[in-house]
């Protein structure tokens, strides 16, 4: 875990991880929100129904991320998040690696407050979840 302080903090600066989103960690999701959502926890389903390859990661799982990418390296233990703005763009697959990207693009000096645009892409290369992050600091 990072513990950056808001002054050790610079526009520009980029932090990126990598995630294996499985169907362990759909299942674990299913458990914690009672989402059955056929799309989400049922291959025939999504195949039959939709053409997909398989069932759909959930995309608030997908966008969980965020708050790993702002708890845990950007600013880390010192993060207060205030907003999460979130596009998904294409569906996830499990098994995937899903690589979250986040560069502080603004400073808020006099609320202590970090502008974020974040990314997720798939294994593949794909955006498949954009998002714009408001981050405060807590020293």
């Amino acid at each position: 875990m990072k513990e950056y302080t808001y002054d050790k903090i610079s526009v520009g600066q980029v932090v990126e991880f990598s995630v294996q989103l499985d169907l362990e960690k759909m299942d674990a999701f299913l458990s914690i929100t009672g989402d059955k959502n056929p799309l989400h926890t049922s291959d025939i389903y999504a195949k039959e129904s939709l053409g997909y390859t398989g069932r759909v990661a959930y995309g608030m799982l997908t966008a969980s991320f965020l708050s790993t990418l702002a708890g845990m390296y950007l600013p880390g233990k010192n993060s207060l998040l205030h907003s999460v703005e979130v596009k998904f763009t294409k569906p996830v697959f499990p098994p995937d690696t899903l690589i979250i990207h986040g560069e502080v693009v603004e400073k808020e000096d006099k609320f202590r407050i970090l502008k974020v645009k974040a990314s997720i892409t798939n294994g593949s290369g794909e955006k498949v979840c954009r998002a714009s992050m408001q981050v405060g600091v807590a020293n």
